[in-house]
């Protein structure tokens, strides 16, 4: 009898023994998928971080030093194409979307503002033109936002503010709406917050009204505005 009881006691104690093996193995396999998963979780958001900081990087961005309030009459040469900054019109471009070319004298004012110009080029794709109008007017303050073709442009998409510009291919492209953001009425904006319309705003493309002309004796500033054939707000 006491070498049954013996027995069943060792038999006890192993099946035990292998019940505490089976589960010691079971909550390392789980301890193991876990960390696993924890470490698939923080690989993939570590890849996610680093693709869209790569895809918003604007380590492409062309820096300009320009001093601004430089208020002129006359035609300006610009070295950008666009510009992004220096002599400019005494009045600014109202800020909206253009389907045809703006005088460069115009935008530049409204750079000086804090305005983003979206130009590209006159031949750029119908479809790829919707696109970059729905970024344009779903990104940043619409009261900041100028958008025109621009004949010569060496991308098919140039994003500018005073001082910085940014060539791009694709309207879709992530630095645009990143450009936007950070540029537009930024740190390097001369007159961050001044009006970009109001009642002395040009509404009028380049075709339309040519630069208005130096007012002469007391003409005040405004009666010097040309009169708008086609409103393009």
């Amino acid at each position: 009898m006491k070498e049954k009881a013996q027995a069943r006691r060792e038999h006890l104690q192993k099946m035990r023994a292998e019940q505490k093996r089976k589960e010691r193995r079971m909550a390392f396999l789980m301890w193991g998928a876990g960390g696993l998963v924890i470490v698939l979780l923080v690989g993939l958001v570590g890849f996610y971080l680093v693709k869209q900081a790569r895809e918003t990087s604007l380590e492409a961005v062309s820096n300009y030093s320009y001093e601004a309030g430089q208020h002129v009459w006359k035609t300006v040469s610009y070295k950008e194409t666009p510009p992004v900054g220096g002599e400019h019109n005494n009045y600014w471009q109202q800020c909206a979307v253009y389907d045809k070319p703006i005088h460069s004298e115009h935008a530049v004012h409204s750079l000086e503002h804090g305005a983003i110009w979206i130009t590209y080029r006159p031949d750029l794709p119908k479809a790829q033109v919707d696109a970059l109008k729905k970024v344009a007017t779903s990104t940043g303050q619409q009261d900041y936002m100028l958008v025109s073709p621009f004949p010569g442009l060496s991308s098919p998409i140039v994003v500018s503010s005073w001082g910085h510009q940014l060539k791009l291919d694709n309207p879709e492209d992530p630095k645009l709406g990143a450009f936007i953001k950070k540029y537009q009425n930024g740190p390097d904006t001369p007159e961050p917050g001044a009006t970009c319309g109001g009642q002395d705003a040009i509404v009028t493309t380049a075709d339309q009204s040519p630069l208005p002309p130096e007012p002469t004796g007391q003409q005040p500033m405004q009666n010097a505005t040309p009169s708008p054939s086609q409103s393009q707000q």
